[in-house]
């Protein structure tokens, strides 16, 4: 039996999910939800239910106190901590269904909501709903960029484009206060917060050249070390202290530098934690039957690594189940099959190719070609973590047209090349957010973004930069009409189910 049903499917889940009543949480936790300041212990192990199963956080080295600890006080002048935006139950990220869960708690007044970015814009009536649409709908954070860009010492950039307002339905572009005309003048993009665990793969550094730029890597100027690029949407903060300034400054509008005690506090657990899914309703135990799933193997496995090194391929965690395994007689029939679509959907993942085209950071400049054959390991081909070991950014389509799938929630800017055309785009290009362009001011780099990491996933819905896939079924289809795939319905069934069980 090749297909699972997909009746007998939910039904094992929402079983599984009955009696996954029992999950271990911070001393005196009173729920999901960590709220700044509340002081409770971060335990060494968190299981928390999401509605495909169970996601495990583990912390290396021991439970964390978490009173007067920076990445869980309240800093600044909203209320906010980082653990707002980066919660255990949604992977270290935050979904749109948490986001609902807790307007509907708090009437809209916990500090998630503040104006300065968990609105669609500070100028909206705050108490309304509405003013909050594209975080509770879409997990959408307001991200505020300055035009014409700055590097990372505030220097200007001059850009190689201009950037006009086509479509501005949060009216934050053409605002006063934060749009081009204001003072200080800024874009509004917006995206979803970035998993703060499993960061020792993403700070991992497989090659000394950044391959989609062309260009010698950069190096962190405070410690000489290589750096990947792999830990922001658009890389304006390359070190997880940047990152950490730039979050404090502006998403918990904290008034003055973080001190460099907090900053080895937060980036010292940031580095402890990993993430993954445990169990899953229909397949059971994520880690039973042979399989290395769980967050257990990224704890302790060395990052950095190529899917070919040492005999470990993307996903092969989940080998075993190719084949029925010494517990094969305890399971069910379901579970069989779908521990099956899992070893399926990797194989699909490793050996599935395609004509991958128009995608810069692919196809131009490395000099692959375009198009070029090849699977989605050519860009997720890090062992255990399924992200990029070449440091970069990559366009894939999801925020640019013609592309992108429609976002009328979203602003729709114009971007015009005043030198050199975009390879893929020419000289005029419409997009929802032109991405690393906003780092670098080239409009060779409209619409990249750095790709997203995959363990999780099942705990933190919707998925891409800007959240245009509900869910992950969402994300196989759009690859399958953005490069032509053809994949069949069991191909993107068995895709599906790889990415519940990661």
């Amino acid at each position: 039996m090749r297909r699972l049903a997909a009746g007998v499917a939910t039904v094992a889940v929402a079983t599984a999910l009955a009696a996954d009543v029992s999950l271990t949480r911070g001393e005196g936790a009173p729920g999901r939800w960590w709220s700044a300041g509340e002081g409770r212990t971060f335990a060494q192990q968190l299981d928390y239910a999401n509605g495909l199963g169970t996601l495990r956080v583990l912390l290396a080295e021991g439970p964390q106190k978490t009173k007067g600890h920076p990445f869980f006080e309240a800093l600044g002048s909203n209320g906010r901590a980082c653990v707002t935006c980066h919660q255990p139950a949604d992977a270290m990220s935050l979904s749109a269904r948490t986001a609902q869960e807790r307007w509907d708690a708090t009437q809209g007044r916990d500090p998630l909501f503040a104006a300065i970015d968990g609105s669609n814009c500070p100028t909206l009536p705050q108490a309304e709903r509405a003013s909050h649409s594209l975080l509770l709908e879409h997990g959408l954070i307001r991200v505020q960029r300055p035009w014409p860009p700055r590097a990372a010492d505030g220097s200007p950039i001059t850009p190689d484009f201009t950037i006009e307002v086509l479509h501005d339905p949060t009216g934050c572009n053409g605002s006063g206060a934060y749009g081009l005309t204001a003072a200080n003048p800024g874009i509004s993009v917006y995206r979803r917060p970035r998993p703060v665990a499993n960061l020792k793969y993403l700070t991992a550094v497989g090659f000394e050249y950044d391959p989609k730029q062309g260009l010698p890597l950069p190096k962190d100027p405070e410690t000489g070390r290589l750096l990947s690029g792999n830990l922001m949407a658009d890389n304006r903060a390359v070190t997880l202290e940047m990152q950490a300034r730039d979050a404090a400054l502006t998403h918990l509008e904290y008034t003055r530098p973080l001190t460099p005690g907090q900053l080895a506090q937060i980036v010292g657990f940031e580095n402890r934690l990993y993430t993954a899914q445990q169990q899953h309703g229909a397949g059971g135990a994520l880690d039973a039957g042979g399989a290395e799933g769980g967050p257990r193997l990224l704890a302790d496995s060395r990052p950095g690594q190529l899917g070919s090194d040492n005999g470990r391929p993307v996903w092969s965690e989940f080998a075993a189940w190719e084949k029925p395994g010494a517990d094969a007689a305890s399971l069910t029939p379901a579970q069989r099959e779908w521990r099956a679509s899992v070893a399926r959907g990797a194989r699909i993942f490793r050996e599935r190719t395609f004509l991958i085209s128009d995608s810069a950071g692919i196809n131009s400049p490395m000099g692959f070609g375009n198009p070029v054959r090849n699977s989605c390991v050519f860009c997720h081909n890090m062992s255990q973590m399924g992200n990029d070991v070449a440091p970069g950014q990559v366009d894939l389509g999801t925020t640019t047209q013609p592309f992108a799938d429609p976002q009328p929630w979203l602003p729709l800017f114009r971007i015009t090349c005043l030198k050199d055309a975009h390879p893929h785009y020419g000289r005029v290009i419409q997009t929802h957010d032109p991405g690393f362009a906003l780092t670098t001011g080239r409009c060779a780099d409209v619409g990249k973004i750095t790709l997203q990491s995959m363990r999780g996933l099942a705990a933190r819905a919707p998925y891409f930069s800007n959240g245009s896939a509900k869910d992950l079924r969402g994300v196989v289809d759009y690859y399958d009409r953005r490069y032509s795939i053809g994949y069949t319905e069991q191909e993107k069934q068995d895709l599906v189910h790889l990415m519940e069980a990661l």
